[in-house]
């Protein structure tokens, strides 16, 4: 006899339906077919296992799984439920007539129990797209699937739940999930806030700018001056993310595995911090069914990398595309996947080994060629697609022990949101843009017009640091930005001496040393 259970596959953060075909008759055997991967063909132990042992009759004849289509790899352990339930309905242990109503996926226990799986979300979305009147899922992932509000998400913990629940024995409520609301509630909720970093202005307001532009930042500083808990708190000042950003961010989450159990959708802007002896693969994504990397976890987010000269110079030249593009692909002989790579750089680093470079009370122990090694880690490259460039000196007693209220992460973000609506207004013809540190050439040259006395401050700060002419896009970006804060239609001679600030570091550290 030959029944038809429907799961699902994924590629890319997308997902796409798989029929699992099971055939019972003719003489003993067991076989899987369709590209399965080990963690699919070692599914027949733990099936066979959680079937006996809740008390069913596992068929005797030749079992003959089948994985449509056919010439695409299925790998992991979230077919087993699917099996199961094919080889109990092919043995008329199950409802036939329900099969084809339900995406069934979750990995079985021996003991029959549900474990969570991978893409919830993304198999939600396909379930509905699909025509499906509902989807089976482990109780961890139903929260994450419920996210998909016009589907019907069943919440289920062991085999024989499911099994009563499509015999029709037992009713089970699908899970209801108010995501715009729940979505509205989690933006409120900022664990961290700029509040609690006492003094630092000078940084606090390059930061400022790198949100409201969507500029790339590099702090650079001794030991224990506030470099990793003003990176920490950046995503706060950021706009809060539309309800299409945080979908796009959840899938990512949920294909690589990332997502918190009994967690539906991620609604503020993620902040990933990778250690610096992390892979080019593990930074950009890949293996061989490639998954997201960090640079990916963080799209609509932060991607922060601290102490930056020690992290392996293969590594960081890997960033430079997915900056440019805001996405990475990843090919591979048969196939190749695009993932979202759209982030904020924020990178960190002291100004020598010791730390002590430039440092107002600590003297310096290295030696100008031991500098000028550990600050060419960087390459130039890299560097020129930072935006702002800060120097964060450490804090002094007076303002570590100040009563006086810092400004909190709520009234500099809005700020930032009254800036980025300026953006938004500007770009409304150009929808692939929407900060100012996505404008290309040629809208730097209609959006950024200078007067003279700009145009003469600019020519000699080139001249004086011998910057290249990216950037120069770089300052006419940065400068934009700080008019925008302004509610300024013109760029202005004061802000183009504020952004020049920004990118003096590329002299006073790059060849001071």
């Amino acid at each position: 006899m030959l029944v038809k259970v429907y799961g699902g596959a994924l590629l890319g953060i997308d997902a796409y339906k798989v029929v699992v075909e099971v055939n019972l008759g003719g003489n003993f055997g067991y076989a899987i077919v369709g590209l399965p991967d080990n963690a699919v063909k070692e599914s027949r132990e733990r099936v066979e296992t959680a079937i006996r042992n809740n008390d069913f009759a596992f068929p005797k004849g030749r079992i003959i799984i089948n994985m449509a289509p056919a010439d695409v790899r299925k790998e992991g352990s979230a077919y087993d439920l699917a099996i199961a339930v094919g080889i109990l309905a092919a043995s008329k242990q199950v409802n036939r007539d329900a099969l084809s109503k339900y995406v069934i996926m979750g990995e079985l226990s021996l003991d029959g129990t549900l474990q969570p799986i991978k893409g919830a979300l993304p198999l939600a979305i396909m379930a509905w797209k699909e025509g499906f009147k509902g989807i089976l899922l482990p109780k961890a992932n139903a929260e994450e699937a419920a996210v998909v509000e016009k589907i019907e998400v069943y919440p289920m913990e062991h085999l024989r739940q499911v099994v009563e629940f499509l015999n029709g024995t037992i009713s089970v409520k699908p899970l209801r999930y108010s995501t715009r609301y729940l979505f509205h509630v989690s933006q409120q909720r900022l664990e961290l806030d700029f509040s609690e970093v006492r003094g630092q202005s000078h940084a606090k307001r390059a930061l400022e700018i790198a949100a409201a532009g969507g500029h790339n930042v590099l702090m650079i500083g001794p030991p224990g001056a506030g470099k990793t808990m003003l990176a920490k708190r950046l995503p706060t000042i950021l706009p809060p993310m539309t309800l299409q950003e945080a979908l796009e961010t959840t899938k990512i989450h949920s294909v690589a595995g990332r997502l918190q159990q009994h967690r539906g959708l991620i609604a503020q802007r993620p902040f990933r911090a990778p250690h610096h002896t992390i892979s080019d693969v593990a930074l950009v994504g890949g293996g061989s069914y490639p998954l997201p990397g960090e640079i990916s976890l963080a799209h609509n987010g932060v991607l922060f990398l601290d102490e930056l000269p020690e992290f392996k110079r293969s590594v960081l030249e890997v960033l430079r595309q997915p900056l440019e593009e805001g996405k990475v692909t990843i090919a591979r002989a048969k196939f190749s996947i695009t993932y979202p790579a759209n982030f904020m750089l924020v990178a960190s680093m002291n100004p020598c080994p010791c730390g002590n470079f430039n440092h107002p009370h600590k003297e310096c122990s290295c030696t100008p060629g031991a500098i000028q090694r550990y600050l060419n880690k960087i390459s130039g490259p890299l560097l020129d697609r930072i935006d702002l460039h800060v120097e964060v000196v450490p804090v002094k007693f007076e303002a570590l022990s100040s009563k006086t209220q810092e400004e909190s992460s709520l009234t500099i973000r809005d700020r930032v949101i009254k800036a980025r609506a300026i953006q938004h207004q500007r770009f409304k013809d150009y929808p692939t843009i929407y900060c100012n540190a996505m404008m290309p050439s040629r809208l730097i040259r209609k959006f950024c017009v200078l007067d003279k006395a700009s145009e003469f401050l600019l020519q000699k700060a080139m001249e004086r640091l011998g910057l290249s002419a990216r950037a120069y896009d770089r300052i006419l970006k940065v400068a934009r930005t700080i008019a925008d804060l302004e509610g300024k239609e013109a760029i202005q001679s004061h802000h183009i001496a504020e952004a020049i600030q920004y990118r003096s570091l590329d002299k006073a550290y790059w060849q001071a040393a």
